[in-house]
Protein backbone atom coordinates (compact mmCIF):
# COMPACT_ATOMS: atom_id res chain seq x y z
CA UNK A 1 0.00 0.00 0.00
CA UNK A 2 2.64 2.55 0.88
CA UNK A 3 5.09 3.00 -2.14
CA UNK A 4 8.74 2.81 0.36
CA UNK A 5 8.12 -0.50 0.98
CA UNK A 6 10.16 -1.71 -2.04
CA UNK A 7 13.37 0.34 -1.41
CA UNK A 8 12.09 3.99 -0.23
CA UNK A 9 9.51 6.46 -0.92
CA UNK A 10 8.75 6.97 -4.39
CA UNK A 11 9.81 10.67 -5.65
CA UNK A 12 8.20 12.83 -8.43
CA UNK A 13 9.40 13.38 -11.44
CA UNK A 14 10.38 17.21 -12.49
CA UNK A 15 8.59 18.93 -14.89
CA UNK A 16 5.64 16.64 -15.32
CA UNK A 17 1.70 17.26 -14.33
CA UNK A 18 1.52 18.72 -11.09
CA UNK A 19 -0.51 15.64 -8.72
CA UNK A 20 -3.80 16.20 -7.44
CA UNK A 21 -3.41 17.21 -3.81
CA UNK A 22 -7.15 17.84 -2.69
CA UNK A 23 -9.68 15.71 -2.21
CA UNK A 24 -12.15 14.53 -4.88
CA UNK A 25 -14.82 17.34 -5.46
CA UNK A 26 -12.95 20.45 -3.90
CA UNK A 27 -12.04 22.97 -6.22
CA UNK A 28 -7.71 23.43 -7.20
CA UNK A 29 -6.34 26.81 -7.50
CA UNK A 30 -5.87 28.22 -10.63
CA UNK A 31 -2.33 27.67 -11.41
CA UNK A 32 -1.97 30.69 -13.32
CA UNK A 33 -3.45 32.60 -10.40
CA UNK A 34 -0.61 34.07 -7.73
CA UNK A 35 -1.13 32.09 -4.20
CA UNK A 36 -3.37 34.17 -2.14
CA UNK A 37 -0.98 36.15 0.75
CA UNK A 38 -0.59 34.23 3.51
CA UNK A 39 -2.88 35.23 6.33
CA UNK A 40 -0.68 33.14 9.05
CA UNK A 41 2.76 33.40 10.25
CA UNK A 42 4.82 30.53 10.39
CA UNK A 43 7.85 30.14 12.99
CA UNK A 44 11.06 30.81 12.17
CA UNK A 45 12.16 27.10 13.07
CA UNK A 46 9.39 25.40 11.05
CA UNK A 47 9.80 27.10 7.98
CA UNK A 48 14.04 26.56 8.07
CA UNK A 49 13.01 22.85 8.29
CA UNK A 50 10.46 22.93 5.75
CA UNK A 51 12.71 24.39 2.84
CA UNK A 52 15.53 21.89 3.53
CA UNK A 53 13.16 19.06 3.56
CA UNK A 54 12.06 21.05 -0.05
CA UNK A 55 15.59 21.01 -0.93
CA UNK A 56 16.03 17.30 -0.14
CA UNK A 57 13.60 16.06 -1.84
CA UNK A 58 13.46 18.47 -4.53
CA UNK A 59 16.91 19.42 -5.28
CA UNK A 60 18.99 16.46 -4.14
CA UNK A 61 20.10 18.29 -1.38
CA UNK A 62 22.32 17.30 1.51
CA UNK A 63 20.80 18.24 4.86
CA UNK A 64 23.80 18.15 6.75
CA UNK A 65 25.30 21.21 4.20
CA UNK A 66 22.01 22.76 4.04
CA UNK A 67 20.91 23.77 7.44
CA UNK A 68 23.90 25.74 8.56
CA UNK A 69 23.27 27.90 5.87
CA UNK A 70 19.79 28.13 5.88
CA UNK A 71 19.85 28.75 9.90
CA UNK A 72 22.51 31.53 9.36
CA UNK A 73 20.10 33.26 7.05
CA UNK A 74 16.92 32.88 9.06
CA UNK A 75 19.04 34.15 11.96
CA UNK A 76 18.40 31.58 14.10
CA UNK A 77 20.55 30.51 17.13
CA UNK A 78 19.84 28.83 20.72
CA UNK A 79 16.64 27.28 21.14
CA UNK A 80 15.15 27.64 17.89
CA UNK A 81 18.23 26.65 15.89
CA UNK A 82 17.70 23.35 18.32
CA UNK A 83 13.82 22.88 17.15
CA UNK A 84 14.80 23.61 13.56
CA UNK A 85 17.32 21.20 13.92
CA UNK A 86 15.01 18.79 15.48
CA UNK A 87 12.46 19.04 12.93
CA UNK A 88 14.67 18.72 10.08
CA UNK A 89 16.69 15.56 10.81
CA UNK A 90 13.41 13.94 12.50
CA UNK A 91 11.39 14.35 9.54
CA UNK A 92 13.83 12.93 7.39
CA UNK A 93 14.60 10.09 9.09
CA UNK A 94 11.48 8.57 9.97
CA UNK A 95 10.09 9.75 6.14
CA UNK A 96 8.77 6.21 5.76
CA UNK A 97 6.74 5.51 9.01
CA UNK A 98 5.14 8.68 8.29
CA UNK A 99 4.39 8.35 4.64
CA UNK A 100 2.68 4.95 6.16
CA UNK A 101 0.57 6.97 8.65
CA UNK A 102 -0.33 9.60 6.07
CA UNK A 103 -1.41 6.90 3.61
CA UNK A 104 -3.90 5.53 6.26
CA UNK A 105 -4.90 9.08 7.02
CA UNK A 106 -5.50 10.10 3.71
CA UNK A 107 -6.95 6.98 2.43
CA UNK A 108 -4.48 7.45 -1.06
CA UNK A 109 -0.65 6.99 -1.39
CA UNK A 110 1.40 9.89 -0.82
CA UNK A 111 2.56 9.29 -4.46
CA UNK A 112 -0.09 11.34 -5.63
CA UNK A 113 0.10 14.05 -3.16
CA UNK A 114 1.97 17.18 -4.70
CA UNK A 115 5.78 16.66 -3.21
CA UNK A 116 5.64 20.52 -1.21
CA UNK A 117 1.73 19.33 0.31
CA UNK A 118 3.27 16.13 1.23
CA UNK A 119 6.35 17.65 3.21
CA UNK A 120 4.18 20.05 4.87
CA UNK A 121 2.32 16.95 6.04
CA UNK A 122 5.62 14.94 6.92
CA UNK A 123 6.79 17.91 8.88
CA UNK A 124 3.37 18.20 10.55
CA UNK A 125 3.28 14.09 11.39
CA UNK A 126 6.56 14.30 13.16
CA UNK A 127 5.11 16.61 15.74
CA UNK A 128 2.55 15.35 16.51
CA UNK A 129 4.45 11.54 16.59
CA UNK A 130 7.47 12.63 17.68
CA UNK A 131 8.01 15.84 19.81
CA UNK A 132 6.27 17.58 22.37
CA UNK A 133 5.27 20.86 20.12
CA UNK A 134 1.13 21.49 21.09
CA UNK A 135 -1.01 19.68 18.33
CA UNK A 136 -2.34 22.25 17.31
CA UNK A 137 0.56 24.40 16.13
CA UNK A 138 1.93 21.40 14.46
CA UNK A 139 -1.64 21.61 12.34
CA UNK A 140 -2.22 24.88 11.82
CA UNK A 141 1.74 25.80 10.83
CA UNK A 142 1.41 22.79 8.66
CA UNK A 143 -1.92 23.79 6.90
CA UNK A 144 -0.25 27.17 6.22
CA UNK A 145 2.80 25.95 4.60
CA UNK A 146 0.18 24.19 2.52
CA UNK A 147 -2.21 26.75 1.85
CA UNK A 148 1.34 28.61 0.42
CA UNK A 149 2.50 25.54 -1.59
CA UNK A 150 -0.74 24.93 -3.54
CA UNK A 151 -3.60 27.21 -2.20
CA UNK A 152 -6.88 26.78 -0.24
CA UNK A 153 -7.63 23.15 -1.46
CA UNK A 154 -4.25 21.55 -0.19
CA UNK A 155 -4.88 23.66 2.76
CA UNK A 156 -7.73 21.88 3.27
CA UNK A 157 -6.76 18.87 2.61
CA UNK A 158 -3.91 19.35 5.27
CA UNK A 159 -5.94 20.48 8.20
CA UNK A 160 -8.07 16.97 7.08
CA UNK A 161 -5.59 14.82 7.34
CA UNK A 162 -3.55 16.40 10.19
CA UNK A 163 -6.35 16.85 12.44
CA UNK A 164 -7.25 12.89 11.71
CA UNK A 165 -3.75 11.56 12.86
CA UNK A 166 -3.91 14.18 16.03
CA UNK A 167 -7.43 12.44 17.17
CA UNK A 168 -5.47 9.47 17.99
CA UNK A 169 -2.09 8.59 20.00
CA UNK A 170 1.28 7.61 18.05
CA UNK A 171 1.12 4.59 19.04
CA UNK A 172 -2.66 3.60 17.68
CA UNK A 173 -0.73 4.65 14.62
CA UNK A 174 1.95 2.67 14.42
CA UNK A 175 -0.09 -0.76 14.78
CA UNK A 176 -2.16 0.10 12.50
CA UNK A 177 0.89 0.90 10.24
CA UNK A 178 2.61 -2.47 11.47
CA UNK A 179 -1.02 -4.45 10.34
CA UNK A 180 -0.22 -3.32 6.89
CA UNK A 181 2.50 -5.01 6.07
CA UNK A 182 3.04 -8.53 4.10
CA UNK A 183 6.29 -9.64 5.89
CA UNK A 184 8.12 -9.57 9.39
CA UNK A 185 10.99 -7.62 7.21
CA UNK A 186 8.45 -5.10 5.70
CA UNK A 187 6.96 -4.17 9.17
CA UNK A 188 10.26 -4.11 11.01
CA UNK A 189 11.07 -1.35 7.70
CA UNK A 190 7.66 0.22 8.63
CA UNK A 191 7.77 0.15 12.13
CA UNK A 192 11.67 1.73 12.24
CA UNK A 193 11.50 3.85 8.69
CA UNK A 194 14.34 1.94 6.81
CA UNK A 195 13.76 0.08 3.78
CA UNK A 196 13.62 -3.55 3.51
CA UNK A 197 16.85 -3.76 1.99
CA UNK A 198 19.09 -1.94 4.24
CA UNK A 199 17.05 -4.10 7.17
CA UNK A 200 18.37 -7.38 5.67
CA UNK A 201 21.33 -6.07 4.55
CA UNK A 202 22.46 -4.75 8.33
CA UNK A 203 21.16 -7.88 9.91
CA UNK A 204 23.37 -9.84 7.43
CA UNK A 205 26.56 -7.52 8.91
CA UNK A 206 25.39 -8.25 12.47
CA UNK A 207 24.62 -12.18 11.88
CA UNK A 208 28.78 -11.99 10.88
CA UNK A 209 29.63 -11.15 14.63
CA UNK A 210 27.24 -13.40 15.40
CA UNK A 211 25.03 -10.32 16.84
CA UNK A 212 22.30 -10.55 14.66
CA UNK A 213 19.84 -10.15 18.18
CA UNK A 214 21.15 -6.42 17.97
CA UNK A 215 19.06 -5.39 15.14
CA UNK A 216 16.38 -3.39 16.65
CA UNK A 217 18.92 -1.92 18.77
CA UNK A 218 21.11 -0.65 15.32
CA UNK A 219 17.88 0.43 13.90
CA UNK A 220 17.05 2.48 16.71
CA UNK A 221 20.23 3.96 16.93
CA UNK A 222 20.38 5.02 13.40
CA UNK A 223 17.10 7.56 14.36
CA UNK A 224 18.96 9.02 17.42
CA UNK A 225 20.47 12.25 16.78
CA UNK A 226 24.06 11.66 17.35
CA UNK A 227 26.20 13.82 19.81
CA UNK A 228 28.61 16.16 18.36
CA UNK A 229 32.10 14.34 18.88
CA UNK A 230 35.36 16.65 18.48
CA UNK A 231 38.69 15.73 17.58
CA UNK A 232 42.17 17.34 18.55
CA UNK A 233 44.59 17.45 16.25
CA UNK A 234 47.67 15.99 17.98
CA UNK A 235 50.36 17.72 18.90
CA UNK A 236 48.46 21.06 17.87
CA UNK A 237 46.17 20.81 19.89
CA UNK A 238 44.68 19.24 23.07
CA UNK A 239 41.05 17.51 24.22
CA UNK A 240 39.17 20.29 25.81
CA UNK A 241 36.15 18.71 27.32
CA UNK A 242 35.35 15.24 28.47
CA UNK A 243 37.15 12.60 26.81
CA UNK A 244 35.20 10.32 24.46
CA UNK A 245 35.32 5.99 25.25
CA UNK A 246 37.65 5.41 22.54
CA UNK A 247 39.62 7.97 20.21
CA UNK A 248 43.10 9.37 22.17
CA UNK A 249 42.26 12.22 20.07
CA UNK A 250 38.36 12.59 20.99
CA UNK A 251 36.21 14.62 23.28
CA UNK A 252 33.01 16.22 23.80
CA UNK A 253 31.91 19.19 24.98
CA UNK A 254 30.47 20.31 27.92
CA UNK A 255 28.03 22.24 26.67
CA UNK A 256 27.03 24.86 23.56
CA UNK A 257 27.69 25.60 19.98
CA UNK A 258 31.24 23.94 18.60
CA UNK A 259 32.25 26.51 15.70
CA UNK A 260 33.62 28.84 18.14
CA UNK A 261 35.84 26.58 19.71
CA UNK A 262 36.41 25.82 16.45
CA UNK A 263 37.59 29.18 15.42
CA UNK A 264 39.51 30.13 18.08
CA UNK A 265 41.32 26.83 17.77
CA UNK A 266 42.63 27.54 13.90
CA UNK A 267 41.02 24.36 13.23
CA UNK A 268 43.41 22.47 15.10
CA UNK A 269 40.23 21.39 16.79
CA UNK A 270 37.29 20.06 15.29
CA UNK A 271 33.68 18.15 14.56
CA UNK A 272 35.16 14.67 13.46
CA UNK A 273 32.91 11.49 14.17
CA UNK A 274 34.76 9.42 16.98
CA UNK A 275 34.98 6.24 14.45
CA UNK A 276 36.13 8.53 11.55
CA UNK A 277 39.15 9.65 14.19
CA UNK A 278 39.72 5.64 14.92
CA UNK A 279 39.97 4.33 11.08
CA UNK A 280 42.81 7.26 10.44
CA UNK A 281 44.36 6.42 13.30
CA UNK A 282 44.48 2.73 12.95
CA UNK A 283 46.73 3.41 10.00
CA UNK A 284 48.79 5.95 11.18
CA UNK A 285 49.29 3.95 14.97
CA UNK A 286 49.47 0.63 13.83
CA UNK A 287 53.43 0.63 14.02
CA UNK A 288 55.89 2.84 14.79
CA UNK A 289 56.74 5.80 12.14
CA UNK A 290 59.98 5.73 10.64
CA UNK A 291 61.50 9.16 9.90
CA UNK A 292 60.67 9.48 6.13
CA UNK A 293 57.79 7.23 5.08
CA UNK A 294 55.78 8.28 2.71
CA UNK A 295 51.94 8.48 2.74
CA UNK A 296 49.06 8.34 0.87
CA UNK A 297 45.43 9.54 1.38
CA UNK A 298 43.90 8.13 -2.06
CA UNK A 299 40.47 9.25 -1.42
CA UNK A 300 40.75 11.97 1.07
CA UNK A 301 37.40 14.73 0.44
CA UNK A 302 36.26 16.19 2.49
CA UNK A 303 39.57 15.72 4.57
CA UNK A 304 38.84 15.10 8.01
CA UNK A 305 40.95 12.15 7.97
CA UNK A 306 43.20 13.61 5.92
CA UNK A 307 44.14 16.52 8.79
CA UNK A 308 44.39 13.48 11.12
CA UNK A 309 47.24 11.94 9.12
CA UNK A 310 48.99 15.04 8.74
CA UNK A 311 48.98 15.99 12.11
CA UNK A 312 50.41 12.38 12.58
CA UNK A 313 53.02 12.65 9.68
CA UNK A 314 53.99 15.80 10.69
CA UNK A 315 54.84 14.55 14.87
CA UNK A 316 56.78 11.67 13.19
CA UNK A 317 58.51 12.87 10.13
CA UNK A 318 56.59 11.06 7.27
CA UNK A 319 55.28 12.87 4.12
CA UNK A 320 51.66 12.80 3.22
CA UNK A 321 49.91 13.10 -0.01
CA UNK A 322 46.44 13.53 -0.72
CA UNK A 323 43.92 12.32 -4.26
CA UNK A 324 40.17 13.36 -4.34
CA UNK A 325 38.74 13.36 -7.60
CA UNK A 326 35.98 15.79 -7.12
CA UNK A 327 37.67 19.93 -7.28
CA UNK A 328 35.30 20.82 -5.13
CA UNK A 329 35.88 18.24 -2.37
CA UNK A 330 39.96 18.28 -3.06
CA UNK A 331 39.22 22.32 -1.63
CA UNK A 332 37.88 21.01 0.98
CA UNK A 333 40.65 19.02 1.79
CA UNK A 334 43.06 21.63 1.27
CA UNK A 335 40.72 23.66 3.71
CA UNK A 336 41.00 20.79 6.33
CA UNK A 337 44.65 20.75 6.35
CA UNK A 338 45.43 24.00 5.82
CA UNK A 339 46.07 24.25 10.20
CA UNK A 340 48.61 21.64 10.27
CA UNK A 341 52.31 23.35 9.24
CA UNK A 342 53.28 20.21 6.70
CA UNK A 343 53.20 20.76 3.12
CA UNK A 344 50.78 18.12 1.10
CA UNK A 345 50.06 18.08 -2.64
CA UNK A 346 46.54 17.65 -3.13
CA UNK A 347 45.31 15.66 -6.25
CA UNK A 348 42.85 15.77 -8.33
CA UNK A 349 42.58 12.24 -9.93
CA UNK A 350 40.99 9.23 -10.56
CA UNK A 351 42.77 7.46 -7.60
CA UNK A 352 43.41 4.17 -9.45
CA UNK A 353 44.97 5.50 -12.41
CA UNK A 354 47.28 7.73 -9.43
CA UNK A 355 47.95 4.82 -7.82
CA UNK A 356 48.59 2.42 -10.55
CA UNK A 357 51.21 5.13 -12.10
CA UNK A 358 53.23 5.16 -8.69
CA UNK A 359 54.19 1.32 -7.57
CA UNK A 360 56.00 0.37 -4.66
CA UNK A 361 56.05 4.25 -3.64
CA UNK A 362 54.18 4.41 -0.63
CA UNK A 363 54.50 3.24 2.74
CA UNK A 364 50.82 3.78 4.03
CA UNK A 365 48.13 4.28 1.92
CA UNK A 366 44.53 5.25 3.57
CA UNK A 367 41.71 3.94 1.17
CA UNK A 368 38.47 5.91 2.42
CA UNK A 369 36.16 4.46 -0.23
CA UNK A 370 33.36 6.08 -1.63
CA UNK A 371 30.28 3.74 -0.90
CA UNK A 372 26.07 3.78 0.08
CA UNK A 373 27.01 5.21 3.74
CA UNK A 374 24.84 3.10 5.67
CA UNK A 375 26.84 3.47 8.26
CA UNK A 376 26.36 7.03 8.57
CA UNK A 377 22.34 7.05 8.51
CA UNK A 378 21.56 8.68 11.84
CA UNK A 379 23.53 11.79 10.33
CA UNK A 380 22.84 11.83 6.62
CA UNK A 381 19.49 10.49 7.02
CA UNK A 382 17.73 11.51 3.81
CA UNK A 383 19.97 8.60 1.90
CA UNK A 384 18.54 6.09 3.16
CA UNK A 385 15.88 6.63 0.97
CA UNK A 386 18.11 8.05 -2.02
CA UNK A 387 20.33 4.21 -2.03
CA UNK A 388 18.82 1.46 -4.01
CA UNK A 389 19.75 -1.90 -4.14
CA UNK A 390 21.44 -2.00 -7.30
CA UNK A 391 24.20 1.03 -6.26
CA UNK A 392 26.12 -1.52 -4.31
CA UNK A 393 27.08 -3.39 -6.93
CA UNK A 394 28.28 -0.58 -9.18
CA UNK A 395 30.28 0.86 -5.87
CA UNK A 396 31.51 -2.28 -5.34
CA UNK A 397 33.70 -2.40 -8.36
CA UNK A 398 34.94 1.04 -7.78
CA UNK A 399 35.79 -0.10 -4.09
CA UNK A 400 37.89 -3.54 -5.41
CA UNK A 401 39.81 -1.42 -7.98
CA UNK A 402 40.81 1.38 -5.32
CA UNK A 403 42.12 -1.32 -2.72
CA UNK A 404 43.85 -3.31 -5.90
CA UNK A 405 45.65 -0.26 -7.38
CA UNK A 406 46.09 0.81 -3.13
CA UNK A 407 48.29 -2.26 -2.65
CA UNK A 408 50.22 -2.20 -6.03
CA UNK A 409 51.25 1.63 -5.25
CA UNK A 410 52.66 0.15 -1.42
CA UNK A 411 56.03 -0.91 -0.64
CA UNK A 412 57.00 -4.13 0.16
CA UNK A 413 55.78 -4.33 3.76
CA UNK A 414 53.67 -1.53 3.92
CA UNK A 415 50.29 -1.03 4.87
CA UNK A 416 46.52 0.06 3.54
CA UNK A 417 43.48 0.48 5.37
CA UNK A 418 40.66 -0.11 3.82
CA UNK A 419 37.55 2.06 5.40
CA UNK A 420 34.20 2.35 4.20
CA UNK A 421 31.32 4.24 6.53
CA UNK A 422 28.95 1.26 5.45
CA UNK A 423 28.59 -1.95 7.08
CA UNK A 424 27.21 -3.82 4.00
CA UNK A 425 28.54 -6.73 3.58
CA UNK A 426 29.53 -6.42 -0.14
CA UNK A 427 31.41 -3.29 0.29
CA UNK A 428 33.11 -4.21 3.00
CA UNK A 429 34.35 -8.20 3.56
CA UNK A 430 33.34 -8.94 0.19
CA UNK A 431 35.91 -6.27 -1.16
CA UNK A 432 38.79 -7.42 1.76
CA UNK A 433 37.97 -11.06 0.65
CA UNK A 434 38.59 -10.59 -3.35
CA UNK A 435 41.50 -8.79 -3.28
CA UNK A 436 43.29 -11.01 -0.79
CA UNK A 437 42.04 -13.96 -2.97
CA UNK A 438 43.18 -12.07 -6.42
CA UNK A 439 46.80 -11.11 -5.00
CA UNK A 440 47.27 -14.14 -2.78
CA UNK A 441 51.22 -14.25 -1.67
CA UNK A 442 51.74 -10.67 -2.46
CA UNK A 443 49.48 -9.24 0.25
CA UNK A 444 48.35 -10.28 4.00
CA UNK A 445 45.57 -9.08 6.10
CA UNK A 446 46.37 -7.74 9.47
CA UNK A 447 44.63 -7.93 13.01
CA UNK A 448 42.26 -4.33 12.27
CA UNK A 449 41.22 -5.16 15.98
CA UNK A 450 43.97 -5.62 17.99
CA UNK A 451 45.30 -2.94 16.37
CA UNK A 452 42.26 -0.46 17.33
CA UNK A 453 42.71 -2.24 20.89
CA UNK A 454 45.99 -0.74 21.17
CA UNK A 455 45.31 2.59 19.67
CA UNK A 456 41.76 2.62 22.27
CA UNK A 457 42.10 4.52 24.99
CA UNK A 458 39.76 2.08 26.92
CA UNK A 459 37.84 -1.58 25.97
CA UNK A 460 35.94 -1.71 23.00
CA UNK A 461 34.27 -4.05 22.15
CA UNK A 462 35.13 -5.73 18.84
CA UNK A 463 34.27 -9.76 18.39
CA UNK A 464 35.54 -11.70 15.80
CA UNK A 465 33.65 -12.17 12.36
CA UNK A 466 32.42 -15.70 12.05
CA UNK A 467 34.82 -15.73 8.81
CA UNK A 468 37.73 -15.46 10.92
CA UNK A 469 39.55 -12.38 9.47
CA UNK A 470 41.20 -9.51 10.68
CA UNK A 471 38.36 -6.73 9.83
CA UNK A 472 37.22 -4.48 12.64
CA UNK A 473 33.42 -3.30 12.51
CA UNK A 474 31.91 -0.32 14.34
CA UNK A 475 28.58 0.56 15.31
CA UNK A 476 26.24 3.07 16.29
CA UNK A 477 24.33 1.38 19.19
CA UNK A 478 27.57 -0.32 20.09
CA UNK A 479 30.44 2.54 20.04
CA UNK A 480 28.35 5.22 19.63
CA UNK A 481 30.11 6.05 16.11
CA UNK A 482 29.12 5.89 12.60
CA UNK A 483 29.27 1.87 11.30
CA UNK A 484 32.82 2.50 10.28
CA UNK A 485 34.34 -0.93 8.63
CA UNK A 486 38.38 -1.20 9.05
CA UNK A 487 40.52 -3.63 7.50
CA UNK A 488 44.23 -3.81 7.13
CA UNK A 489 46.38 -5.69 4.36
CA UNK A 490 50.10 -5.32 4.09
CA UNK A 491 52.27 -6.00 1.16
CA UNK A 492 54.20 -8.53 1.25
CA UNK A 493 56.72 -8.66 -1.76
Amino acid sequence: MVEHRDGGPRRQGRGGARPDTTPPGARQRDSRRPAAKSWRQVQPARRVAYNVLRAVQDADAYANLLLPRELERAGLSGGDAALATELTYGTLRRVGTYDAVIALAADREPSTVDPAVLDALRLGVHQLMATRVASHAAVNESVELAREASGSGAAGFANAVLRRIARDNPGDWLTRVADTARSDDERIGLESSHPVWIVRALRRALMAEGRGEELDDLLDADNVSPRVTMAALPGLAEPDGTRTSYSPVGFRLRAGDPEPLVRASGGTVRVQDEGSQLAALALTRLAPVAEGERWLDLCAGPGGKTALLAADALAHGATLEANELVPARAGLVRKAIAPVPLEVEVHERDGRELADERPGTYDRILVDAPCTGLGALRRRPEARWRKQPSDVAELATVQAGLLRSAVGALKPGGTVAYVTCSPHLAETSAIVRQIVEELGNEVEELDARAVLRRVSRGAIDLPAPESGTGHAQLWPHRHGTDAMFIALLRRTR
